[in-house]
């Protein structure tokens, strides 16, 4: 395979060798080549913008940072955000400006990559077992699911993640190993082994929303059985079924997203690929970059209490924008105080995120 032959070669080395085997993955025509610039852009600097702000949302909250839930979305947002760049960049250089590294600084970025969106789908499995513990164990969620143990399923996720995604640049390489089809110095036998492992990530988080679907289901039942009683439970089993309305625009979400580029990632383990199925795979990728565009959207806007914060965010810089003009400084005393109320009774009222009222 032309992979295993040498590639450190580098942009504007004087001494590089006349053949390059990274051009065989640079297959993309020029109008693609615009397509993938402009896409690439727009999604990745989307992407990062949202994720960014749930970030800054639950990290400026001390009642939101606090919670298990919320460490996994804000997770989540910061393995998102990560991808987003560390994607988005790499991709454009490689496939637009056909950018050549060394071996080493390759497999460093191709990990990167890997690592962040490994580390996207490891925060979406620990976020599918937070909502089944809390909807199954509602009376022990709290002593089930605590902040210290979220932050140890945290560290374990991302060293996990971090050690699995860089295995080629320790040397887990494609020489002699059979080269992939898709990536560059990517052996046939590692790609398998991470296929199977987002296998068994998907696999978990399929089953845990699917239990969860196939409660609500239940819950609809006895909705329209008991819709003109007051039975107790009755609200309840409306959070789960509205929930259950999430989870399943976040399955469809992720298998759309997600399906089409792990199908041709274990298709070309099989058999050699056209450069038609080559460019076909190159923009199905993107495909996980609206996924990581969406993820904020799905987990964390529809959330009422990071909604709340967000607006109370936008009320506190409107009032300190108002307070620097020449009519804001009389205003200040009573913005503050405004403010101050608002805190306690935001304070005082029960914290709560959609289908958990435990969390």
């Amino acid at each position: 395979m032309a992979g295993c032959r040498e590639t450190e070669v580098t942009n504007g080395s004087d001494g590089g060798l006349e053949f390059n085997p990274m051009k065989e993955y640079m297959i993309l025509s020029g109008s693609q080549q615009i397509a993938v610039a402009v896409l690439c852009t727009l999604l990745g600097l989307l992407s990062a913008l949202e994720n960014v702000a749930v970030l800054y949302l639950i990290l400026s909250s001390r009642r939101l940072r606090r919670k298990p839930s919320y460490l996994f979305i804000s997770s989540l947002a910061g393995a998102d955000f990560l991808a987003s760049v560390i994607f988005a960049c790499n991709f454009v250089i490689f496939h637009v400006f056909h950018g050549v590294d060394s071996n080493a600084i390759f497999l460093l970025k191709i990990g990167s990559v890997t690592m962040t969106f490994t580390a996207s789908v490891g925060s979406l499995l620990l976020t599918a077992v937070d909502r089944y513990l809390c909807l199954c164990y509602p009376p022990t969620y709290k002593a089930l699911v605590t902040r210290g143990r979220a932050l140890v399923a945290l560290c374990v996720m991302w060293v996990l993640s971090a050690l699995i995604s860089y295995l080629p640049l320790m040397g887990w390489t494609c020489c002699p190993s059979p080269c992939s089809e898709l990536f560059p110095l990517i052996p046939n036998d590692y790609l398998l082994g991470w296929l199977l492992f987002i296998a068994i990530l998907f696999s978990g988080i399929i089953y845990t929303y699917g239990y969860v679907l196939w409660k609500a289901h239940q819950h609809v039942a006895s909705l329209a059985e008991h819709q003109d009683r007051h039975v107790p439970g009755i609200a309840r089993m409306r959070l789960d079924v509205r929930l259950a309305k999430t989870l399943g625009l976040v399955l469809a979400v992720l298998l759309i997203c997600w399906f089409p580029a792990l199908a041709l990632m274990g298709h070309s383990l099989v058999t050699t690929l056209s450069d038609q199925v080559k460019e076909a795979f190159a923009f199905c990728s993107m495909l996980c970059l609206v996924n990581s565009m969406v993820n904020p959207i799905i987990y964390a806007l529809r959330s009422g209490e990071i909604r709340s914060a967000a607006q109370h965010c936008l009320i506190s810089w409107k009032k300190y924008l108002q307070g620097l003009g020449p009519e804001g400084k009389d205003e200040a005393p009573r913005s503050s105080v405004t403010e101050t109320e608002a805190d306690v009774k935001t304070a005082t009222e029960p914290a709560r995120i959609p289908g958990c009222s435990n969390c």
